[in-house]
């Protein structure tokens, strides 16, 4: 596999750690990840909750917290590529990307809205950037504002599809069309991405959303996509931040558990199906503290504190709290190494690039392609 260009760095193989807050992905994953040849990115939402202020003064701990982390995850991988996702809809947005880039992002991956003003927060830097859409008509508006202010093109996009877990960039009703499809998708952000390429440069497209195994990455691979995003696979992991019971929620879960949620946030969502879930779909729950995460949050009318859910979540109440996943949370059932687990990615790429290289030849030759 050949890995994805950020900046003067090349990751090793073209797999991407998603971004998973609150707490999934910290410092000890990403680092993980980047050490084994990926691209380890830390989620920056609510990532100071472990900090004794953070209810207090949720701002400063949080902007505490992206430096410490990456500090921490610099220690694992000194020379990997290590970056920060950061959501749009944060209401400290622009301090909190600021606070990438002065922390030493190789990259910034920025979705959960269009994030139209990027280019001038990461100015003067080495930090790259890169899109998350959910449609090639995203790409389109976010590459002509930048293109036209700040004559800048994306680094990287990332394509996320329906089968993503958390938050999600579709209607209800869209989730199950072929029309929103990952595959459908990816193709109509590729041919958006040609027209913005310069001479001589390539923007990587990665798909992102439903990525499970190395036969997944060789598919999309033979799409034209230059990488993948997975983000469920990894929780399962010894490094991943979360806590064993966290963990121990995707290993228990069946494919009927991960359902869509209605978000206070205004998104759909896929979660593991537990009391808190089913609680939370006809009670509205008090809320005695806003912790001012989210913009589009509104206290008032809010059926519970996203920001409580999942920090009670990671901690370990995973029954009370909401425990985000992708579609296939159902298919994982060991918790392994980030090493064994990117091993084990490769060898079933390998393998699947085998058995598409076998098919293309006639029934009665067996030669490979590379």
């Amino acid at each position: 596999m050949k890995g994805i260009r950020i900046g003067n760095k090349m990751s090793r193989v073209p797999v991407i750690q998603g971004g998973m807050g609150v707490g999934i992905s910290m410092h000890r994953l990403a680092g993980a990840v980047a050490a084994a040849g990926g691209v380890g990115i830390i989620s920056t939402a609510d990532i100071g909750y472990q900090e004794a202020d953070f209810g207090r003064n949720p701002r400063a701990a949080n902007i505490r917290a992206i430096h410490s982390e990456m500090k921490k995850a610099r220690e694992i991988s000194k020379d990997g590529i290590i970056g920060f996702n950061v959501m749009v809809a944060l209401r400290d947005y622009e301090e909190i990307v600021k606070a990438c880039v002065d922390a030493g992002a190789d990259l910034i991956i920025s979705g959960a809205g269009l994030p139209m003003n990027l280019p001038e927060l990461v100015s003067g830097s080495g930090t790259r950037i890169a899109p998350i859409v959910s449609s090639g008509r995203a790409l389109s508006v976010i590459s002509r504002r930048w293109k036209k202010k700040y004559d800048y093109v994306p680094d990287m996009v990332v394509v996320e599809g329906p089968k993503a877990g958390g938050h999600l960039g579709f209607k209800p009703d869209q989730l199950s069309s072929p029309s929103s499809s990952l595959e459908t998708v990816t193709a109509d952000v590729l041919d958006i991405t040609r027209t913005l390429e310069p001479p001589g440069e390539k923007i990587p497209v990665i798909a992102a959303g439903g990525v499970f195994d190395g036969a997944d990455i060789s598919r999309f691979l033979r799409l034209g996509a230059d990488g993948v995003q997975m983000a469920t696979r990894f929780v399962a992991t010894e490094e991943c931040d979360a806590s064993l019971p966290y963990k121990m929620a995707y290993i228990n879960a069946d494919e009927s558990d991960a359902v869509i949620i209605s978000s206070p946030v205004g998104m759909p969502g896929r979660a593991i199906r537990n009391r808190f879930v089913e609680r939370t779909t006809s009670v509205k729950q008090s809320i005695s503290r806003c912790y001012n995460c989210i913009k589009t949050c509104h206290v008032t009318d809010a059926p519970y504190c996203i920001t409580k859910a999942l920090i009670d979540a990671v901690r370990g109440d995973v029954e009370n709290g909401l425990v985000f996943c992708g579609s296939n949370v159902g298919r994982i059932r060991e918790i392994v190494s980030v090493k064994a687990l990117m091993e084990r990615l490769e060898k079933e790429y390998s393998l699947a690039e085998q058995a598409a290289g076998c098919s293309l030849e006639s029934p009665g030759r067996l030669s490979i392609h590379r």
